[in-house]
């Protein structure tokens, strides 16, 4: 996605998704021609409740989880957006304590901003921007609803069902794309898992706990972020993907730690995920 310029509308009526954790994954959106179809896609797989169309011209939709919680938004593409480039995807947003200075540092870092922030009235200030490599992403500081200024978003957790539970990032230039992200939300280093003519598999954690990993991208496919979505079981679920229209790519196939996973193509042309055992 580059040069999109409509601002379209952010939802976060649930005061579980919003932090000030600088660094965080706070909200997961995915941009889709056919949100009628991604709903009903996953829905069958994940186990979501994706809502129905709200009123009104903008298409921006709920990802209602079973508990009641929500696992991000759903918003339509329009012909528009594909005129600046937009394609189906999914894309993350990362918590910021000031995203002005956020987008300046991350454009003096070779970046770019690719929608200039701009305040959401009761929601927080956004920018989307993307990396050096041209990975898109967004920046948020979120409004915490009042008296719940502690409230603290639970759309990424690394065991929990519906949610993401790993965020992987796919780099041209692995060693860049650490520097560039550490420097700038507070990430740290991890272990390293060598992955043969790949190169290693850079695991790295925030606040003390796991976040993802960076890897090198395949000289195939374009640098991009990848959110693997926590299911009970990765091989029930695959099936769910192929009797939905959804296409395997990889896997499902076992990760170290006992999880297995899969990685696809919903019917509407984005990549996705799934982890689970």
């Amino acid at each position: 996605m580059s040069d999109v310029t409509d601002a379209p509308p952010r939802a976060a009526a649930n005061e579980d998704n919003r932090t000030s954790a600088h660094g965080s994954f706070i909200w997961y959106e995915l941009i889709t021609p056919d949100p009628d179809g991604a709903k009903a896609f996953y829905d069958a797989v994940v186990g979501w409740n994706v809502d129905a169309k709200p009123q009104g011209e903008m298409d921006y939709r709920m990802i209602g989880r079973s508990d009641g919680g929500n696992a991000g938004g759903v918003m339509r593409l329009t012909e528009e957006m594909k005129g600046h480039g937009a394609r189906p995807t999914w894309l993350g947003y990362i918590a910021v304590d000031d995203v002005d200075a956020s987008v300046s540092s991350i454009e003096q870092g070779g970046g770019k901003a690719l929608m200039p922030a701009f305040d959401i009235p009761d929601i927080g200030r956004i920018a989307m921007v993307a990396d050096p490599q041209g990975v898109a992403f967004y920046v948020m500081k979120p409004i915490p609803p009042a008296g719940n200024e502690d409230k603290v978003s639970d759309v990424f957790s690394p065991d929990q069902a519906q949610r993401v539970s790993w965020n992987e990032l796919a780099a041209r230039d692995q060693v860049a794309a650490l520097e560039f992200y550490t420097s700038r939300f507070g990430w740290t280093k991890g272990d390293t898992m060598p992955m043969g003519e790949m190169g290693d598999y850079q695991l790295i954690t925030h606040n003390g706990g796991p976040l993802g990993a960076m890897m090198t991208a395949a000289a195939e496919n374009p640098p991009r972020w990848r959110f693997y979505f926590r299911v009970p079981n990765a091989d029930a679920a695959a099936e769910k993907v192929r009797a939905n229209g959804g296409t395997i790519n990889h896997g499902p196939a076992e990760v170290p730690g006992g999880d297995r996973i899969l990685i696809g193509t919903d019917p509407q042309g984005a990549e996705f995920a799934l982890v689970g055992k």
